[in-house]
């Protein structure tokens, strides 16, 4: 019965997820830094440090330490976006400009159960996590003829097309199994479904630069689907510590039909593939330490990694390096490194404290500040604390908070040389959770 009731739980927050899920910058490029309350309030270290049913989205070996429960958070998100201009007018306008709407809703549902045990698995669960990415909203402002040639009355806003910006939404379902293999040894696998959501405006001077002019930009919201695996292993070479190495394959996804003009190879958006190593020390039974290596394969997606100035050839004559051609300009993103540190203070069985602290290279190029006015994702480090306290009858109470200093990035405006661009971003964000146990404490598995 209480399977059941776990079930009917897990369905139903899980229909609250897709329905509320929204975009948001993240942090890590356009991935979050964590996933669920206490990754959170470890910076996203963990992957050698499983506890709880969110491991699902990290490494999913670790679910053998995790028990019958199911968890949900929401995390409020508040991302801070500037564009600056300066030096000689150009067609991205002078002064600061700063995006609009910087508070989003971001949930988190995870459900683990031993119940369905068998020689294959011996954990199975669910668990359902959003990226945001890639999220402005510049607001319309009038812009002088000069500005906005050939155009004899001039336009409006950053790119002179009126309100503009994007918003990319990623929704990550997993069936999540791990099974132990051997004492200290653990293997686990996540095939995983992807549905992604993507609306531009304001882009339309660029219609002329595409292969698809009318694919270009204003056409709402376009959704893509699609999929890939996330794996893991961790063992134990001493009883205080354990090694945990994770990844995921890119999520083929596809294509972004109504934005084929835009978005290298006819509108192709998959979404890239990462790696993760890390180690978990006990130092005491009530305290660990967790350190962790994160490698994100920005470069491996064209929409993303190809560089803006791929549009200087396409007015050259080339429409291979057209939007939306084979070679089409993206938005210039490197590979990025990712390290984490986390900490975890147990002083009783029903308490934890917790704090973290990460640091990533940045996507960005200087060359590419541009076309990244709707996507400056800047931010490198990352700090944060949290805590989870037992409030009886089963439940838990967890809560996080997350603070990204600013950082900026300067370039030149795509068309107009002389004229200097800036973007900076800088982030709060509050996580609050909830965790039910099935049954009380799990025995750990022989």
């Amino acid at each position: 019965m209480r399977l059941h009731r776990a079930l009917a739980r897990s369905s139903t927050a899980l229909g609250l997820l897709l329905a509320t899920s929204v975009s948001a910058f993240a942090t890590d490029g356009y991935f979050q830094n964590g996933y669920g309350a206490r990754q959170k309030a470890l910076a996203g270290a963990g992957v050698a440090d499983s506890r709880d049913a969110t491991a699902g989205s990290l490494n999913p070996a670790g679910l053998v330490h995790v028990g019958d429960e199911i968890s949900l958070a929401v995390s409020v998100f508040s991302p801070h976006r500037t564009y600056t201009g300066s030096g000689t007018p150009g067609f991205a306008p002078q002064g600061e400009v700063e995006s609009e709407w910087n508070y989003f809703f971001i949930p988190n549902l995870a459900w683990n159960t031993r119940a369905f045990a068998n020689p294959l698995f011996d954990t199975f669960g669910l668990v359902a996590y959003g990226n945001g990415g890639m999220n402005t909203h510049y607001p319309a402002f009038p812009r002088p003829a000069p500005d906005c040639a050939p155009s004899p009355v001039g336009g409006s806003g950053i790119f002179c097309g009126g309100e503009s910006g994007i918003n990319l939404t990623q929704m990550f379902i997993s069936a999540t199994m791990a099974k132990q293999v051997a004492p200290g040894i653990s293997i686990g696998l996540a095939p995983t479904l992807v549905y992604q959501q993507i609306s531009i405006d304001g882009l339309a001077p660029f219609a002329g630069f595409s292969t698809d002019p009318i694919h270009v930009t204003g056409n709402g919201n376009d959704s893509s689907y699609g999929g890939g695996v996330r794996g893991g292993i961790e063992f134990a070479p001493m009883s205080n510590v354990r090694i945990g190495v994770a990844g995921a394959t890119p999520m083929w996804m596809s294509k972004f039909g109504d934005y084929a003009g835009l978005f290298a190879e006819g509108g192709k958006f998959d979404i890239p593939a990462n790696v993760s190593a890390g180690i978990a020390v006990d130092v005491t039974p009530g305290f660990t330490v967790m350190l962790d290596y994160k490698h994100i394969f920005y470069s491996s997606i064209d929409a993303i990694a190809n560089p803006s100035t791929n549009l200087l050839a396409c007015a050259g004559g080339d429409p291979t390096q057209c939007l939306g051609g084979s070679k089409g300009p993206g938005f210039g993103w490197d590979d990025i490194d990712v390290v984490k540190v986390g900490m975890e203070y147990r002083p009783n069985p029903g308490m934890a404290l917790r704090a973290g602290y990460s640091w990533n290279s940045s996507p960005l190029n200087a060359r590419d500040v541009h076309f990244n006015i709707l996507a400056p994702a800047t931010v490198q480090h990352h700090i944060t604390a949290g805590l989870s306290m037992d409030i009886g009858g089963g439940y838990t109470f967890e809560l996080a908070g997350m603070y990204a200093p600013n950082v900026s990035l300067s370039g030149q405006d795509l068309l107009v040389p002389t004229h200097n661009i800036e973007i900076e971003m800088y982030q709060y964000e509050v996580t609050e959770g909830i965790k039910y146990k099935f049954g009380g404490p799990s025995e750990p598995l022989k």
